[in-house]
């Protein structure tokens, strides 16, 4: 890819050329062109957008001004300088940012237009994002109208910026596309049901975040945090650092103060590993709690959605919001009895890990000659410890080797991930492509567009060429599967454990992901630089117990630091 152009400044104005944009509105700096169907996108070294709306759906996104930080000219009633100059978007929280809506003395306009500034300065460096919601303006007057009306202050998340990873559907300007050109210019039915919860709370929606493409299924030997469409996402805190993946651009952007906070899903790992990595605290919620009607799958019976914020206050005032039945997903009419009546605020204690029974895995997460984080994550059972919880050593299950191993868990999931896909895609009011084959094909006739000769697609192959679920291979290799998640369970059974914990990197999200157990990352310390968190993880509705756990010890140690490379 050629290096990206230098950007032009206004005196009055900033405009974001390289970090736009909805398929609807022209880059301004073109480096090499394709195209793709009916659709002429151009690429630089950062994004993508496309010349033209690809379909009737997408007219009405015509004429949305590439510039987003306005000028202030246009407006005289308004001004950064009168509004939202004290405010300090760095670390801000949920509830700082509505203490100052109450106050009076910040906007979601203003508070957009920081962060956009924020994002024009440092995500060419990041490549956190692929697309800004061209709409965003009109969604951030509309939440000010709402709160004037209402008195001056809503609360929650309404008025709150959060950035969508982009396989979760958004049925207006953005595109959703698994970070994959194979779905640029397709059209969903409707919204996610995330987030049509989302909406309903007033928080809106900033823009598509970054990931590893297709959901790091594509290929075995990809990069994490890369796609073809938004480039290869890096830490803030070490840029040659492995961000973790595939939630990478939500947590890298959430870590940096790009976005207040973000939304990631999790097959195995995808929320766990790069909230660890990069600093900042992810909620893997139980299979079932919330809503994957209409995000793009891996394998349903393990994807999930969750909140990637940097406290655990945060994550849990958005998992309050995106929990619930949906009847287009029929995983959550288990899930809605998980919900405790009150919501999940109240579980925010700082003495929440007294009683408490962890059990730790202490072979091979713990082992001090396999990992340079063991020793910290050792200090970190100690405090625990002190703080009122039981502590036991050494547990294990049968089947634990198998899991870690994962030639079963990826046998199943190459299955699934056929008909999953299929099924989606089949569902979409327009799409360039209808099958797993339609984007086996789109690549291999876009080779040069999604990079074939860096990364392969090996998955897409052995998934397109299982045979069904009716197979002899997939029914053997399905009751393997279920013995694994019987042995998990068994375990918190066995040691009447409330959570186990473990490390967020290094394997550990499978011990959860099987069973569709939900997990909580927290930070847990830095090596050369680079972050690293903590794990709880229990049973399925378990979410109240691993809160209190999490928060616990993250009010006891307090381990997030910013990224000293992205301002103060």
């Amino acid at each position: 890819m050629g290096a990206s152009k230098p950007r032009r400044r206004m005196s009055h104005a900033t405009i974001l050329p390289t970090l736009f944009l909805s398929c609807c509105i022209a880059n301004q700096f073109l480096h090499t062109g394709y195209q793709v169907g009916a659709i002429e996108v151009v690429k630089s070294e950062n994004i993508l957008a496309a010349e033209k709306c690809p379909t009737p759906e997408r007219q009405s996104c015509k004429g949305i001004p590439r510039v987003l930080l306005q000028d202030k000219n246009e407006d005289p009633e308004w001004s950064l300088e009168d509004e939202g100059q004290e405010f300090n978007v760095v670390e801000a929280t949920v509830e700082s940012i509505q203490e100052a809506f109450k106050a009076g003395s910040l906007t979601s306009r203003s508070l957009i237009e920081l962060y956009l500034q924020r994002i024009e300065k440092y995500d060419p460096q990041l490549h956190s994002i692929i697309e800004i919601n061209p709409e965003v303006w009109t969604l951030a007057d509309k939440a000010d109208k709402e709160r004037e009306k209402a008195g001056g202050f809503i609360g929650g998340i309404h008025g709150i910026p959060i950035l969508i990873k982009d396989n979760i559907g958004t049925k207006d300007c953005l595109n959703t596309t698994a970070g994959s050109f194979a779905l640029l210019g397709s059209v969903v039915p409707r919204d996610a049901g995330v987030i049509e919860k989302l909406r309903k709370s007033g928080a809106i929606i900033l823009g598509k975040a970054n990931l590893s493409e297709w959901a790091n299924f594509r290929s075995s030997n990809s990069s994490n945090g890369w796609s073809a469409r938004g480039g290869q996402t890096k830490s803030p805190y070490v840029a040659t650092a492995d961000p973790c993946g595939s939630s990478t651009g939500s947590a890298v952007a959430t870590a940096a103060n790009l976005v207040t906070v973000s939304i990631g899903t999790e097959t195995d790992g995808s929320i766990i590993c790069p909230s660890g990595r990069n600093g900042v605290v992810g909620i893997k919620p139980s299979v079932g709690l919330t809503s994957r009607a209409g995000v793009i799958p891996i394998d349903l019976k393990q994807d999930t959605v969750g909140p990637i914020c940097r406290t655990v206050a945060d994550a849990v005032e958005v998992l309050d919001v995106i929990v619930g039945f949906d009847p287009r997903d029929s995983a959550t009419s288990a899930g809605k009895q998980w919900i405790p009546s009150g919501g999940y605020k109240q579980f925010l204690k700082s003495d929440g890990l007294r009683g408490k029974r962890l059990g730790v895995l202490r072979s091979p997460f713990y082992d001090v000659s396999n990992s340079d984080e063991a020793p910290t994550l050792e200090k970190h059972l100690n405090l625990m410890r002190d703080l009122g919880a039981f502590i036991l050593n050494n547990v294990t299950f049968e089947g634990l080797s198998a899991v870690l191993e994962g030639v079963i868990e990826e046998t199943v999931i190459q299955y699934d991930f056929k008909q999953d896909l299929n099924a989606y895609l089949t569902g979409l009011v327009e799409s360039p492509v209808r099958s797993l084959a339609d984007v086996i094909t789109f690549n291999n006739e876009n080779s040069k567009l999604e990079s074939l000769d860096l990364y392969d697609q090996e998955n897409f192959y052995t998934s397109e060429n299982t045979t069904g679920r009716d197979s002899e291979e997939y029914k053997v290799a399905s009751e393997k599967f279920s013995t694994l998640i019987d042995g998990v369970f068994r375990m918190f059974e066995q040691y009447k454990l409330d959570a186990v914990i473990g490390p967020s990197f290094g394997g550990f999200s499978s011990v959860p992901a099987l069973g569709g157990y939900p997990a909580i990352s927290v930070p847990a310390g830095y090596l050369d630089g680079v972050p690293f968190g903590i794990s709880f993880a229990g049973v399925k509705g378990s979410e109240p117990t691993l809160i209190e756990i999490a928060y616990a010890f993250e009010h006891a140690t307090h381990l997030r630091q910013p990224p000293e490379s992205f301002g103060s």
